[in-house]
């Protein structure tokens, strides 16, 4: 089972970005030394506990902090962009860094619609357009006969996956024979059934013969099962806040987290929204994941760990590649 990570590169309260951003070059490079198979960065917009705006960038700076992991992108959020620009971004960086780019890209805005009509150039972000976008995208990279041509031309184009959290996503995965990356992270409630949707409806492309999914869930692996549980109350309260629309100054303290007034109507969604997570003992989360993925039939498994304590995060993944006895 490969074991990835998909970091969004957390604001803790009382941080900042720059911070935030040096922590993920540095647990990339510590991925690597681990022995995870892919390193993955997403784009979200307008937050202040998130500092990772444009992946494409970050990636840059990874792949020059790295030397073997591979990097992409969870995800371009395409319909705010042209599928050109993206196509010519991420032939640059296949080119600087030959077979270890992924191009994971997502239908979602990544922020409030007002945001995501300010990223659009013509204020009119083209959700509607999604799957012709993927499909340009993909005849852009691949295709040599495409005019204008894509520039540079790299070796190997880097490869797309879809990524989702809905049968949407599912469907034009599998229509256009590309991996699929399914965000139970995001959405909790979807059923296992939505990757046998996604083998059943695959069709064959010379990017992939057959079918491949990739499971991203929370984790959060400490020594005990308490402190593990502890450590993830600041991700849970930030969620909380940001779903009941709550100002948020950035990544709580666990102090902050255990602390807060919740009501039991909040009490039971911080607890709901647990149930699809792998959070505990290395013992724990090891068995929590495995199961996942025999309930989901993944391929892979993609982690994220968020935690007040950069020191945290990282030991989090230490015990967790302990666990699955990951080697570089």
């Amino acid at each position: 089972m490969k074991l990835s990570i998909l970091d969004q590169s957390p604001i803790r309260n009382g941080g900042t970005p720059h911070q935030a951003l040096q922590e993920t070059i540095a647990l990339a490079q510590k991925a690597e030394e681990l022995g995870y198979h892919r390193f993955w960065v997403s784009e979200h917009h307008n937050t202040n506990t998130l500092a990772g705006t444009a992946p494409e960038v970050l990636l840059a700076a990874l792949g020059a902090a790295t030397r073997t992991i591979r990097l992409g992108s969870g995800g371009v959020m395409l319909p705010h962009y042209s599928a050109f620009k993206v196509a010519e971004t991420f032939s640059v960086l296949a080119t600087l860094y030959p077979g270890r780019i992924d191009l994971g890209v997502g239908r979602a805005p990544g922020s409030d619609m007002e945001t995501a009509r300010v990223l659009a150039t013509d204020g009119r972000p083209k959700f509607e357009r999604f799957p012709e976008l993927v499909q340009e995208l993909r005849q852009m990279l691949t295709d040599p006969d495409f005019r204008p041509k894509v520039m540079p031309r790299p070796s190997e184009p880097p490869p797309i996956w879809m990524l989702g959290s809905s049968p949407d996503s599912a469907v034009l995965g599998a229509q256009l024979g590309l991996p699929y990356n399914f965000a139970l992270f995001i959405n909790n409630k979807m059923s296992p059934e939505i990757l046998n949707f996604y083998r059943r409806q695959f069709v064959p492309s010379p990017q992939l013969a057959e079918p491949h999914t990739c499971l991203t869930v929370i984790v959060v692996c400490a020594e005990t099962e308490q402190e593990a549980q502890r450590l993830a109350l600041s991700r849970g309260l930030s969620f909380l806040k940001f779903v009941t629309q709550q100002k948020v100054a950035g990544l709580p303290t666990v102090e902050e987290a255990e602390s807060y007034p919740y009501s039991p109507q909040e009490w039971a969604f911080m607890q709901d929204r647990a149930q699809q997570t792998a959070v505990g003992t290395p013992a724990q989360v090891k068995e929590k994941l495995l199961q996942l993925a025999t309930q989901f039939g993944a391929d892979e498994l993609m982690t994220v760990t968020v935690t007040y304590d950069f020191t945290a995060r990282i030991r989090s993944y230490e015990l967790l590649a302990e666990a699955f006895n990951l080697s570089p």
